[in-house]
């Protein structure tokens, strides 16, 4: 361990010891959920915004959180920081056997398929020896977001090829997927009304259930086409809350709020903001 990183452990635990903070004293991991979470997404949105400068500040305080759990795990007897390093380096080298060999006759893999295609194998050998269930779903976690949750689960069953052919037919099959999701959506839509039109009626759950398909299609094509579903839905929010800010600040410098435009005027304004961003930012 460096002296670094141990001087890091070392304010941890006296952050946390009796005369410590009582706010870092009185946190669990239960409690620490959301922060692990948000740090987390911190570091998504700078890498977005290609902040170089800031990203040591980020992963710094997800490392925090990592020594956080540690240190609350030590102080039960549940492990320590050097039990999360251990493990974490024998997977790194179990998992990469091509790197470091372990005496096996197994072939190098050639290519990122092939690694991952091993990286699967390892991981299921896992699992039986821990007796664990063999769903090579399994380790998605359901908490992930549901479109990122949609992405590595299609991805971990096309790995055992449960996928479209990656040429053009299977690129028009996807598309023609989306279609039918549509197709399917709009007849849902055309349902008639129940009485009272409740959420929980049966046309609702239908309609529900299609837009639901029509999205798992949509994250089936990212992959398809190696876009990452959440990482460009984040991008497009980001573009939208950009350029409707630019609407607002217009709205301002006339002396009016943003809802005295017309709809005439925002659309303009829209199309102005859209000039403005780089040109990588407004094909979409």
């Amino acid at each position: 361990m460096s002296e670094r990183f141990h001087k890091l452990v070392e304010l941890m635990a006296a952050l946390r010891a009796p005369n410590g903070c009582p706010w870092d004293r009185k946190q669990t991991h239960e409690s620490l959920k959301p922060y692990l979470l948000e740090e987390a997404y911190e570091v998504l949105d700078t890498i977005d915004r290609q902040d170089p400068k800031k990203l040591p500040e980020e992963l710094g305080d997800v490392l925090l959180q990592v020594l956080f759990h540690s240190q609350i795990a030590a102080e039960s007897g549940s492990f320590t920081i050097d039990d999360v390093m251990k493990q974490l380096a024998d997977k790194l080298i179990r998992r990469h056997p091509h790197v470091f060999p372990n005496g096996s006759d197994d072939p190098t893999p050639t290519n990122a398929d092939q690694v991952l295609a091993r990286w699967e194998d390892i991981k299921r050998a896992e699992r039986q020896a821990a007796g664990r269930p063999e769903s090579v779903l399994d380790g998605v976690p359901p908490t992930l977001p549901a479109l990122l949750r949609a992405y590595q689960i299609q991805a971990r069953a096309s790995r055992v090829g449960f996928d479209w052919t990656h040429d053009q037919p299977g690129f028009d099959q996807v598309l023609g997927k989306i279609e039918e999701e549509i197709r399917e959506l709009r007849m849902a839509l055309r349902l008639p009304q129940s009485e009272g039109g409740t959420a929980g009626s049966a046309r609702q759950q239908e309609i529900a259930s299609e837009f639901g398909d029509v999205l798992f299609s949509l994250v089936n094509l990212a992959r398809f086409v190696k876009v990452n579903p959440e990482d460009a839905l984040r991008q497009s929010i980001n573009r939208f809350v950009e350029r409707f800010q630019y609407i607002e600040a217009q709205a301002t410098a006339s002396g009016r709020t943003v809802n005295e435009l017309s709809v005439d005027e925002m659309n303009r304004l829209w199309e102005a903001a859209k000039k403005r961003q780089p040109a990588a930012e407004t094909r979409p």
